[in-house]
């Protein structure tokens, strides 16, 4: 009889058994193609055995108790409950792992399940289903000649035996998905813990795992993990600070420098946090690559793609703290979509973090590692990067300026850089947003431009920010950008920028009462802006000249610099800055006790304030007005201008205005007895004013609503 293609395959071995209970395996009758008759084998059933695969818990542990809490949950549930634990190398997964499988042992009376898959180690290779399986099949009970042949039929001899046993499958360190998927169990008895530094998003869709993040440990946590290592000799308060810091909270990091400070118990610990102070990451390399923090970074590393190592070398030297998508698009010359898909990438694989805003950043030690990993990529490509980036937060806050200030001059800024994607603006609300979220990257992409001799736009990037920084009462940060362009002007050939420079560093200094410096610079920009017959350069140096020396306490000498400003404005043609002008004479003026000529300058200044639609100006000459009508007892029309006052500056989000109003209306208020209102407004004011850096004017303040506490407690 001729055989069909059927009768002549192999059979595979102990394949009827798959997918029965092992107890239950007893006679196998093999089918196949049979010589001289029919051949019975009969296999005895593995014993039940119990494994204890699981390696030693962790020493020392602190802290993560909602994530324990998290995988407490998967316990007692009707159904196979695997919990997916994700983070970046050295962020502790396998300690938060064992720490909870030993603590949770009772729950698993039918034993665990262990094994390091090496999905990143320095063996490179990771382990694939086969031999785990094998040796899971063995761990069972099950003998080697029992084993069936193939993946498949071993995987459905694995789950027949855990079918109903409430056990523990521990699978650490996997490279992804598919190395798990052949080793998760049926039934619905047991209960799998995946740890891995990627993002397992099949395991999430496809077999209903939970995925568990593992950030950074608080402060607290870090120094108790720290201190549970240490002898209680070497406890230096402010080393244990020092280290808990520079670690930044990275389990492995503050392991590391625990076991060697537990190694060397003569060696202080401050010796501990000196080398991590001068070495960074350095100090956490080792010759055992388990206990070398660079070598655990440099598995993911080895994971990644070559335009993923690209990407992850230049966010690495990317300024600011963080990045937007945006940002990060002009950074790789990518599109949108591009760069959305290899930030998700990075994140997937715990080298990048992603918060609530949708901003990317590092941890401090990862991005000191990606920055190493920069110095593989072409000079020529890293230079690129960082000028479109630079380019990029330099148009967009050009934009944001022109938004929030229409009557601010535009710079004559060249073209971005090829591959340059400003973000687009719509309005003042959205200007003004993106500047706050960007104001540190802005003053970032300073130092990169300086690093790179771009002078030009360290100058240019102050002017962008100084609107916005005036208005929020960010007085430190104005200072630091424009003591950055001032460190260059002698880059600068044209002295129209050093003047300006000079006059807004005055400007900054004088903003935060140090006052010598500000008269120094603003002095210094005038007699540039003489020497060249810069005559509105002259006018906005005079200007600013005024407001330092009433900061001084010089209301007279303040006016003579004010009615400059004015005359020279008039003589250029400047309606908008004559308006400014106007209204710094009247209110000096008004300082002085000239209220006439005071409230005829400041009524001439509102009126063209409100036909150029400076909103900003018609806020500080009601204000004006309104001390003037406090100064003449006209308290109740004093208090409506301030209120006046106050409604547009807080549509504008105009802080430091609002600041100064607030202290005003406090003086009307009291003196129509309205001691409650008066406090009310003061403590707002105070409270802006502290927040602003602005020191004197906050004593000043406080020292009012004491005065004014004292005189209620009085009555």
């Amino acid at each position: 009889m001729e055989e069909s293609e059927s009768d002549t395959r192999s059979p595979d071995p102990l394949s009827v058994i798959n997918d029965v209970d092992a107890r239950e395996v007893g006679t196998i009758v093999q089918v196949g193609t049979v010589y001289g008759g029919l051949n019975i084998t009969s296999v005895t059933p593995p014993e039940r055995l119990v494994p204890r695969q699981l390696p030693a818990a962790p020493p020392q542990f602190a802290g993560r108790l909602p994530q324990l809490e998290r995988l407490d949950e998967v316990l007692g549930g009707a159904a196979v409950f695997i919990s997916a634990i994700g983070g970046a190398g050295g962020i502790g997964k396998t300690w938060l792992a064992l720490h909870w499988a030993h603590r949770r042992a009772d729950s698993f009376p039918d034993g665990q399940l262990f094994v390091d898959l090496r999905g990143f180690s320095p063996e490179g290779d990771h382990v694939a289903p086969e031999p785990v399986i094998r040796g899971f099949l063995e761990a069972l009970g099950v003998e080697p000649q029992h084993v069936p042949v193939g993946l498949a039929s071993q995987a459905a001899l694995y789950r027949s035996l855990v079918a109903d046993r409430k056990m523990l499958v521990l699978l650490d360190n996997a490279a992804d998905a598919e190395q798990v998927e052949p080793l998760l169990p049926g039934g619905r008895a047991c209960t799998v813990v995946v740890t891995s530094r990627k993002v397992l998003t099949r395991l999430v869709t496809r077999h209903g795992a939970r995925h568990l993040p593992l950030d950074v440990l608080g402060d607290e946590e870090a120094r108790a993990l720290l201190l549970g290592r240490l002898n209680p000799s070497q406890t230096d308060a402010v080393a244990v600070h020092d280290i808990v810091r520079l670690c930044g909270g990275l389990p492995l990091a503050l392991g590391i420098v625990a076991g060697r400070a537990a190694a060397r118990p003569a060696t202080p610990l401050a010796k501990f946090a000196e080398e991590l102070r001068e070495l960074g990451l350095g100090a956490l390399d080792d010759d055992d690559p388990m206990t070398s923090l660079p070598a655990v970074l440099s598995w993911s590393y080895a994971a990644l793609t070559p335009d993923q190592r690209v990407a992850f070398g230049l966010l690495g030297i990317a300024p600011g703290a963080d990045i937007s998508r945006h940002a990060a698009a002009s950074l790789l010359n990518r599109s949108s979509h591009d760069t959305a898909t290899i930030l998700r990438q990075l994140e997937e694989a715990s080298l990048l973090t992603c918060d609530a805003r949708h901003r990317y950043s590092m941890h401090d030690l990862v991005r000191e590692y990606a920055t190493t990993t920069a110095q593989h990529i072409p000079d020529q490509d890293r230079a690129a990067a960082l000028t479109r980036v630079v380019d990029f937060y330099l148009h967009t806050a050009h934009t944001a300026t022109l938004l929030i200030s229409p009557h601010d001059d535009p710079l004559a800024l060249d073209p971005p850089a090829p591959g340059t994607h400003p973000q687009p603006l719509t309005d003042a609300e959205a200007a003004f947003s993106w500047l706050d979220t960007e104001r540190h990257h802005l003053l970032a992409s300073q130092h990169t431009a300086t690093a790179h001799h771009r002078y030009d736009i360290v100058w240019h990037l102050a002017w962008t920010l100084n609107t916005f920084h005036y208005r929020q009462g960010h007085h430190y940060d104005d200072l630091a950008a424009w003591q950055a362009a001032a460190d260059i002007t002698d880059h600068l050939s044209d002295p129209a920028i050093r003047t300006r420079v000079h006059r807004h560093l005055g400007s900054a200094f004088a903003a935060l009462g140090r006052h010598e410096q500000a008269i120094a610079n603003l002095d210094h920009s005038l007699t540039i802006a003489e020497r060249h017959d810069d005559r509105t350069q002259q006018a906005h140096t005079h200007y600013d000249l005024s407001g330092a020396w009433e900061r001084m306490g010089d209301p007279a000498r303040a006016l003579v610099h004010a009615r400059l400003a004015l005359e020279l404005y008039r003589g250029i043609g400047q309606p908008v800055w004559e308006a400014d002008a106007l209204s710094a004479v009247g209110w000096f003026a008004a300082r002085l006790g000239d209220h006439d000529t005071a409230d005829a300058h400041c009524r001439e200044a509102l009126d063209r304030h409100r036909a150029n639609g400076n909103v900003e100006g018609e806020a500080g000459t009601l204000d004006s007005l309104g001390y003037i009508a406090h100064r003449t007892n006209r308290h109740d029309h004093a208090i409506d201008l301030y209120q006046q006052a106050l409604d547009l500056c807080r549509a504008i989000d105009y802080p430091t205005g609002t600041a100064d109003i607030l202290e005003h209306l406090g003086h009307p208020l009291i003196a129509l007895g309205r001691d409650p209102e008066a406090r009310t407004a003061w403590a707002e004011a105070l409270d802006l004013l502290d927040r602003q850096g602005r020191a004197d004017d906050a004593t000043r303040v406080r020292r009012q609503i004491e005065a004014l506490d004292r005189a209620t407690a009085d009555q």
